[in-house]
């Protein structure tokens, strides 16, 4: 498997996946792949008027990006069959926003399967906040509202634990809800044999040759039942976690 995971696609004050930019790229040079598989069903508030719009939309700003760095990008809504679009696909970018809506769709198109099969074949896989949630087992993980109930929650399980995108380490001053790191403690207690990265703002994860490398400029902190969190930082190697 060739994977890249990243936490978010914008930092404030930056033009759109500004940060990961280089690292995509870097990502993508090092495989055979001339154009990119979009799937951009996370992106259900980017037009008023309606999903498909919201879905044309998310398109043309990934693909724009795509394009200043040398591949051709295309969405997977606009083909008649979506199955036969991941077969043909020379490699595979989830974008980010609501996880739960990204789910519902991958199950009711028949996608989750064939999206697995086709990265486990070695096509390559990018994914950022929403679309790195879903490598992992499920969704339970995810900071998004339930706007919709999907099939189940069961992702894409490429790789064996969850991932908390966007991981912050404190509340906002004046929130009295629980930290992150409290909601991520819940979920141990319910799911004790799952580990846990909160992946922060600027970071990613590298899954390639069997290995799995932390890059990006954050720390990443690991979660297991029963322990205390464990800090990891920049091009530590993790490749224990698979």
């Amino acid at each position: 498997m060739k994977l890249l995971l990243i936490s978010n696609s914008t930092n404030a004050g930056e033009e759109y996946l500004g940060w990961p930019r280089e690292a995509i790229k870097e990502f993508l040079n090092g495989t055979e792949a001339r154009s990119v598989l979009f799937i951009p069903f996370a992106g259900v508030g980017l037009s008023d008027e309606s999903l498909e719009h919201s879905f044309d939309a998310y398109e043309k700003k990934v693909k724009a990006v795509y394009s200043e760095i040398g591949y051709d990008l295309y969405s997977i809504h606009k083909f008649e069959n979506p199955i036969r679009a991941v077969e043909d696909a020379e490699a595979i970018a989830v974008g980010g926003g609501n996880t739960f809506y990204l789910v519902y769709m991958l199950h009711k198109l028949g996608l989750m399967k064939a999206i697995r099969e086709k990265v486990l074949e070695g096509t390559p896989y990018m994914g950022w906040s929403a679309g790195s949630n879903v490598a992992c087992p499920s969704l339970r993980t995810t900071n998004d509202m339930p706007i919709i109930e999907p099939e189940n929650f069961g992702c894409f399980n490429l790789i064996p634990f969850q991932i908390n995108p966007h991981y912050l380490d404190a509340n906002p001053d004046g929130h009295a809800g629980e930290t992150r790191q409290q909601r991520i403690e819940e979920f141990l207690v319910v799911n004790r044999e799952i580990t846990v990265a909160g992946l922060r703002e600027s970071s990613y994860l590298l899954v390639e040759d069997g290995k799995i490398t932390l890059g990006g400029a954050k720390p990443l902190r690991l979660f297991k039942f029963g322990e205390e969190p464990k800090e990891f930082e920049p091009r530590s190697d993790l490749s224990f976690l698979i």
